[in-house]
């Protein structure tokens, strides 16, 4: 692993959110949706600790030993301030799934990213919209 393998699991969670939340974004909007309110109902879609926790255990068997690591270390570090909507492990997954999506943003592996996002969330990419 590199410098970066030092930064917080709280760190690389907190800034894999967003680069979630960017890429969900982008998403909805190719796929044509414009209102907020559309935007945000179908954004929930993928960034809740239930479905976060569904995308990683589809991408799991895809992870190099380094990338598991780093989600490893994001549910480890987990508090337990866990939302009603969630189990304590499908949160603890959710955060480890974010810890890697920061981890990777800032090694800039924009090409990993994409393919682990495009492939947890397929199921609800594929989808039509309404």
């Amino acid at each position: 692993m590199n410098s970066f393998s030092q930064i917080g699991a709280h760190a690389l969670a907190y800034l894999g959110d967003v680069v979630i939340e960017l890429m969900v974004r982008e998403a909805l909007i190719l796929k044509g949706y414009e209102k907020a309110g559309k935007l945000n109902n179908e954004a929930r879609k993928f960034v809740t600790a239930v479905a976060q926790n569904t995308a990683y255990l589809s991408v799991k068997d895809m992870l190099t030993e380094e990338e598991e690591a780093i989600c490893r270390r994001g549910r480890n570090s987990s508090h337990l301030n866990v939302p009603k909507s969630a189990s304590a492990i499908e949160y603890k997954n959710a955060t480890g799934f974010e810890a890697l999506f920061g981890y990777l943003h800032l090694k800039g592996e924009t090409e990993r990213i994409s393919l682990l996002f495009n492939t947890a969330y397929k199921d609800i990419l594929n989808t039509e919209q309404n």
